[in-house]
């Protein structure tokens, strides 16, 4: 395979890894969260 391809596969596995984790990843609360209840704070 030429050098050209090798790139083309790496660019498209991180950008697939980057969708993946930014779309189905689990999200971490805020830690400025204010609790249960939206104080409007943020």
């Amino acid at each position: 395979m030429d050098l050209q391809v090798i790139l083309v596969y790496i660019t498209l596995a991180i950008a697939l890894g980057y969708l993946l984790k930014k779309f189905f990843w689990p999200k971490k609360q805020a830690a400025k969260s204010c609790g249960k209840n939206d104080c409007g704070c943020h």
